[in-house]
């Protein structure tokens, strides 16, 4: 899949060289200029260090899993970067959260991007550098799954009732070895 895709009332769209060309240069560029941290969320009422690093940049506090991320005003690498990812999805972004995986170990479980900030039917934009990650899929009700590989310098876009229909997973991939950074772009509401 290349391009836009809709299943339902979900649309995606897949850019597997988005950024391919220069992806050496922002990942430098992005390990320069932004300050990565661990978090502590609550899941089933319990209090997890989160496995993998993160840095929150936007107008806004981010609240998701009992955690406030703090807003910080964009660095010049992500504001470019967020630009071009605007006008790629079709969509207006302020944010970003920067995922940071060590290696194969560091992961994401299964959950959608829909927290009440994010308005009603948020569009996220997800842009990869680094080591290459399965990215996984699963519709709530039919339990559909799709896998995709997120390569470095690719851009995933999920729009319209994507985050109420689907979660999304990035699961432990132990051989690998090698970083990734994930930028995730999204639009808090008012």
């Amino acid at each position: 899949m290349t391009g836009w895709q809709t299943l339902g009332d979900s649309q995606f769209g897949w850019w597997p060289d988005f950024v391919a060309e220069q992806s050496c240069q922002l990942w430098q560029q992005l390990m320069a200029q932004v300050t990565l941290q661990t978090g502590i969320i609550t899941v089933f009422g319990k209090r997890h260090r989160i496995p993998r690093l993160q840095a929150w940049f936007g107008p806004k506090p981010y609240r998701y899993s009992g955690e406030t991320l703090p807003p910080q005003a964009l660095p010049p690498v992500l504001e470019l970067l967020m630009a071009q990812a605007m006008e790629r999805a079709q969509a207006r972004f302020d944010s970003v959260l920067v995922n940071y995986y060590r290696d194969g170990r560091d992961h994401m479980g299964w959950h959608s991007d829909d927290e009440p900030e994010l308005g009603a039917n948020p569009v996220i934009a997800s842009l990869s550098l680094g080591a290459a990650r399965d990215f996984d899929l699963r519709h709530r009700h039919s339990k559909q799954r799709i896998r995709l590989s997120l390569s470095d310098g690719s851009l995933l876009v999920m729009a319209g009732r994507c985050q109420h229909e689907w979660q999304h997973a990035l699961p432990k991939r132990l051989r690998i070895q090698q970083p990734r950074i994930n930028l995730t772009f999204r639009n808090l509401a008012g």
